[in-house]
């Protein structure tokens, strides 16, 4: 059996010793620099690179070839929850919060943005139809003809809006990047996603435009730019914040005029249409003269 003295702890001269309160080394890319009142929580939405790259290296997964339907299924991968959060985030923005990092960038669809835009689509003409219906209701002159041409024309109004406007933008955001270093960029599928998803409130506007009274529409057409624009401004301002002011300015302001000539283009063509004076008609008479009634 070992001996006290067998026991002891033999310390080693040429053993290498670390002391315990010497300063651990902090990595340089855990110091950050001080940045201005207000920027720290839009850098935080935007996210940095390495947050980005870490979020699509987290769900990376093999994509498949442009040319086979499994590739596009990827773009419609999203369940309800998803989508209803999403048009509640649309509906009721909350300030100073990124719509994109906040719900797009985990998993951006197109799904919602196709579903709204044919969902706005019928409503604004079948709304414009009945709108048209309950103005002229009583007028014994007036033979309801339902305008189904009104589809066709909301159909490529609408789409072209929600996929040439965030094409211009993402081609524009691209080419100040190329400019800008540090300025923020977004992919082209979640601008068409902020875009399709900021439409849904003029949905039940549209709905309310059957309501024949001018000031109502106009407030409708007013309240809904303001939920819906502040929703493109609070994503799209934080990307181009750190350009040239002038060129920021005129980016928010272009899109949020575009956007505007989008609604009160709808309500003055769908809605607020003129009255076409009908061709009054011409019977014969027996006598050999004509007689021309006149018709409002």
């Amino acid at each position: 059996m070992a001996t006290a003295d067998e026991l002891k702890f033999q310390a080693n001269p040429d053993a290498t010793t670390i002391s315990i309160d010497e300063p651990v080394e902090i990595p340089k890319n855990q110091h950050s620099h001080r940045q201005e009142p207000g920027r720290e929580e839009d850098d935080e939405l935007l996210g940095t690179d390495d947050s980005d790259k870490t979020e699509l290296l987290a769900g990376q997964k093999k994509s498949a070839p442009f040319w086979t339907f499994d590739y596009y299924q990827t773009f419609f991968d999203v369940d309800t929850y998803q989508v209803l959060d999403r048009i509640k985030g649309s509906v009721f923005p909350v300030p100073g919060k990124n719509f994109v990092r906040l719900y797009i960038r985990s998993n951006p669809d197109l799904y919602g943005p196709f579903w709204i835009c044919a969902t706005l689509v019928f409503t604004i003409a079948v709304s414009g139809n009945l709108s048209n219906f309950f103005i002229h209701l009583g007028k014994p002159t007036y033979r309801y003809v339902p305008e189904f041409r009104k589809v066709s024309i909301a159909a490529t109004t609408i789409y072209a809006y929600a996929w040439l406007v965030p094409l211009a933008l993402w081609g524009f955001l691209m080419w100040r990047n190329s400019k800008v270093m540090n300025i923020v960029s977004y992919s082209f599928l979640e601008i068409v996603c902020v875009y399709g998803y900021s439409l849904f409130i003029y949905i039940p506007t549209a709905i309310l435009w059957i309501i024949p009274q001018k000031v109502v529409r106009w407030v409708l057409v007013v309240f809904s730019l303001c939920v819906s624009g502040s929703v493109l401004v609070m994503t799209f301002w934080p990307a181009v914040r750190d350009d040239n002011r002038r060129i920021a300015v005129a980016t928010v302001a272009t899109v949020l005029l575009l956007h505007a000539l989008l609604a009160v283009g709808c309500l003055a063509y769908f809605f607020d249409a003129p009255e076409l004076d009908i061709p009054a008609p011409i019977i014969p008479a027996h006598n050999g003269t004509t007689v021309i009634t006149k018709s409002h």
